[in-house]
């Protein structure tokens, strides 16, 4: 038997041992398995039940698999065995292309050259393929090419360069993406920009003039680009270079650079003519304002950068601080500083009530802003000249714990008149309190139940008004978070964060000058719409696109078909000719297509 572990054929020779031969005897791989099976049946002299029980198969299974093998024996493709399949010997696509591409680089193409080439007329070839065939030829790498030498393929046109000189008022006609734009023009009419640039002193050249300058900017705010970065996929729109008075839209680089040519006193001068300007225009002045600081985030070294409170971000940085003050009865920013000090943020309300006076020749009726804008001394300042304040109150774990231990008889309930509000019934305690620094009483609303777990305190010196209209005001003021909200997503005064270093303090003229546009459209517009935020009324109003009409006396633009069409037909500023100074001898007329 096997177990001597030898196996002598012919001569007595050994040629295996039992281990070996074991691989044949008892095979674990199926294909293997079925064939020494197969084999031991076909060419032994065993049964089939015999050899079925010594590889481990069934009767029926082993009939199946004899089976299976008689059908496919001497088919097309062998049971077991199948032929080897060799690759090409030889690389058919370098092969193929050999002298096409040794011609290619006789004419002094790249690799990168050769596989545009071959790409135009259908051939995929790799950098790789291409780097190995012109190996194999002997071609050296090429060397650095002059621009003369190089192929010449189709590259981007230049944008043109903004030049006033060169704005083309000869009869055409031409799309634009923004023809809503042009409603603004109407509302300029009492605006004399060439007059307010000359008079402010801004810096302008014969290619591009302070007002042409002064109105890029204006259009680009109106429009609510988010990023001034981003006025590069818009510098070809001709409705916008038209609305500015220019042949093409200036680039990034000029506005950061012209902004950074803006002194802090010119840009206070802009703001002083402006807001004069825009009252003439007949933008309305309230009496109440709400005030606040933002923190504007910033990524430059050309701006005074001090660490400060990030809201959206939820911590301290390094940021430009704002002050802006918000006219709550007209829903218009109409006062701005930036790059303030901390050591000075405390007299930046009652710098904002001169400037006001020195406007307008009397001081704010009301101000209304947070605890931490101001310090007492100047809650004193501020009720010496008459100008009634409210404005929550610190608190301290001493002053919450003498609220908590009153007895609820000197509470008493008020109705609050917001049908919206869910906490409409609070309690309130009335007090005549002194501060340190505050020269004379000060009346204190302490209010519980409006939907804060501690008490909520509020200073005024005010003394006529009942409680519940105090409270409703100061809830109101909540209104400037949503308007400096809409300043830093829709008219994106959070420039620094972007590629260009716009100065913060023009852009926030330029802010304001936006904003007060949108408000002198809001008032036109019937219901809702007045007191609709610039986002709303853009994307509902102005949004749309157009064909403009240049003729020889007059511009016309034909807005695309919109479904608030109507609404901004009842501003009246439509199908009426409307002069456009900077465009000389020319009318503007704004219709529906």
């Amino acid at each position: 038997m096997w177990s001597t572990a030898l196996v002598a054929i012919g001569h007595g020779k050994p040629l295996t041992s039992a281990a070996a031969a074991r691989y044949f005897r008892q095979p674990r791989e199926t294909r293997h398995r079925q064939y020494e099976a197969l084999r031991a049946y076909f060419l032994g002299e065993e049964r089939s039940a015999q050899v079925a029980h010594r590889f481990g198969y069934t009767p029926a299974a082993f009939r199946v698999l004899c089976h299976r093998f008689r059908q496919r024996a001497g088919g097309e493709t062998d049971f077991f065995f199948k032929p080897v399949e060799h690759g090409p010997q030889a690389p058919p696509t370098r092969d193929r292309l050999r002298e096409h591409v040794v011609a290619l680089r006789k004419r002094n193409l790249s690799v990168y050259d050769i596989q545009t080439e071959l790409r135009e007329h259908g051939e995929e070839v790799s950098i790789n393929t291409l780097a190995v065939l012109l190996r194999e030829e002997g071609f050296a790498r090429l060397p650095r090419r002059r621009d003369e030498e190089r192929p010449h393929p189709v590259r981007p046109e230049s944008a043109a360069v903004a030049d006033a000189r060169l704005l083309d008022l000869s009869p055409r006609c031409f799309r634009t993406r923004f023809a809503g734009l042009f409603v603004f023009v109407p509302l300029l009419k009492g605006i004399d920009l060439e007059s307010l640039a000359l008079e402010v002193g801004l810096p302008g050249s014969e290619m591009i003039p302070a007002a042409a300058a002064l109105r890029s900017f204006l259009a680009l705010k109106l429009i609510g680009v988010e990023r001034t970065s981003h006025v590069m996929q818009h510098v070809l729109d001709e409705g916008l270079a038209l609305f500015a008075g220019l042949n093409a839209l200036p680039k990034r680089s000029y506005l950061a650079a012209y902004s950074s040519r803006v002194s802090r006193r010119t840009i206070n001068r802009l703001m002083e003519t402006w807001f004069r300007a825009a009252g003439e225009a007949g933008l309305r002045r309230g009496g109440s304002f709400d005030v606040d600081f933002h923190s504007v985030p910033a990524n430059t070294s050309n701006e005074p950068l001090e660490k400060h409170y990030v809201s959206k971000r939820s911590r301290s940085q390094q940021a430009i601080l704002v002050f802006l003050a918000r006219d709550a009865e007209e829903r218009v920013l109409c006062y701005a500083n930036a790059a303030i000090p901390k050591a000075k943020r405390d007299d930046e309300i009652v710098q904002f009530a001169k400037f006001y006076k020195a406007r307008t020749g009397h001081y704010p009726d009301e101000l209304v802003f947070d605890s931490q804008l101001t310090t007492y001394r100047h809650l004193d300042w501020l009720n010496r000249q008459g100008i009634r304040f409210l404005t929550l109150r610190r608190r301290s774990k001493k002053m919450i714990a003498r609220l908590l231990t009153l007895p609820p008889g000197q509470w008493r309930r008020v109705s609050l008149k917001s049908l919206t509000r869910v906490y409409r019934t609070p309690k309130v305690l009335e007090e005549k309190i002194t501060l340190r620094d505050y020269d004379g009483e000060i009346r204190q609303l302490s209010i519980t139940e409006l939907g804060h777990e501690e008490p909520t305190i509020l200073l005024t010196n005010h003394w006529k008004p009942q409680p519940a209209p105090l409270i409703t005001r100061y809830a109101q003021r909540m209104l400037i978070e949503n308007g400096i909200a809409e300043a830093i997503h829709f008219f994106h005064i959070d420039a620094l964060t972007s590629m260009v270093d716009l100065k913060v303090d023009f852009d926030l003229q330029i802010t304001l000058m936006g904003s007060a546009l949108y408000r002198l459209l809001a008032n036109r517009l019937p219901g809702t719409y007045r007191r609709a935020t610039a986002r709303t009324l853009f994307h509902q109003l102005l949004d749309v696109g157009g064909e403009v009409s240049i003729g020889d006396n007059d511009v016309t633009i034909a807005l695309d078909p919109h479904a608030h069409n109507p609404i901004l037909a009842e501003t009246g500023l439509l199908d009426v000719a409307w002069p456009m100074p900077w465009l000389p001898g020319k009318t503007l007329r704004i219709q529906f297509r």
